[in-house]
């Protein structure tokens, strides 16, 4: 297959004195392409038409099932929101792709219902979230930022009312406080839910369905802040790289690769040589481990 071929221009602002600069308008997972691996950042975003990704890797299937099944409950009547509700929302929002097979997916399906289930019970259906897949959005100097929250909760702080950020996770390891810490996708909800709702908004954190754990931190105005910067740096790169290659760089050079553990999950594997040396996974293996 011949190189894919990098977007020809970058269109540019024209440069009149005094214009503001272009804002770099972003996603949590957009910016975390690039930190991951900036060749994996051009694949998606920069290359047209973007190289064929492979095929579709059941744990995302599984994560998108929860999520919105969860989503669903929220959805319900308030005396509907009950663990009864789950199997039929389940069953409705899921995905079946990337399983090895039906038997392991019907596996996977009974513990991500088990997991559900057991999760719920421990919500009281009473509390109505400020926001549930809930797009926030706000700029900075740099960036234009908006992403969609799990959950945004509505809850009573110290100082008076706060959102509160939560993220659910299906993954196979367990989280702590540290990984609450350093989520810089989390930090940018908050920042952006306190100017969205005009509320403090601090606190984030990680529910964790297979082990019910919550992983927390309390944010200030200065972790904020930092988030927020790295967050603009990122972007003054990604920004300095396409201008580049829109000015005639090699791709390869302004785009490199991160080798590393992520790369025999990339969607992209097959086309980046440093990828290939990793070893391939079966897009069923993560979650060959769960069992009824």
């Amino acid at each position: 297959m011949p190189p894919t071929k990098s977007r020809g221009a970058v269109p540019e602002q024209l440069g009149f004195d005094g214009m503001p600069e272009r804002l770099f308008v972003c996603t949590p997972s957009k910016l975390g392409a690039f930190e991951d691996c900036p060749r994996r950042y051009r694949y998606s975003y920069v290359d047209r038409p973007s190289p064929p990704k492979g095929p579709p890797w059941a744990h995302n299937s599984l994560g998108a099932s929860v999520h919105t099944a969860l989503k669903n409950w929220y959805a319900q009547p308030v005396d509907r929101r009950e663990p009864e509700a789950l199997p039929g929302l389940l069953k409705a929002t899921w995905v079946r792709e990337g399983y090895r097979d039906v038997d392991q997916e019907r596996v996977t399906y009974r513990v991500a219902l088990r997991w559900l289930e057991t999760y719920v019970r421990g919500l009281d259906p009473l509390d109505e979230p400020l926001g549930v897949e809930r797009v926030v959005a706000t700029k900075t100097a740099v960036l234009a930022f908006n992403g969609r929250a799990d959950r945004i909760d509505a809850r009573q702080g110290p100082d008076g009312p706060e959102a509160v950020i939560v993220d659910y996770k299906t993954g196979r390891s367990g989280l702590d406080a540290d990984d609450a810490r350093g989520s810089q996708a989390l930090a940018l909800y908050a920042y952006a839910a306190q100017r969205v709702f005009r509320r403090p908004s601090y606190r984030v954190e990680l529910h964790h369905l297979p082990t019910g754990t919550v992983a927390t931190h309390e944010h200030t105005e200065e972790s904020l802040a930092r988030k927020v910067s790295r967050a603009e740096d990122t972007a003054r790169d990604i920004m300095a790289a396409e201008r580049a290659v829109a000015a005639g760089a090699d791709p390869d050079a302004e785009f490199p690769t991160n080798p590393g553990a992520l790369c025999s999950w990339c969607d992209f594997r097959r086309f980046c040589p440093a990828g290939q040396e990793a070893p391939a996974k079966d897009p069923w293996e993560s979650v060959n481990h769960l069992t009824v």
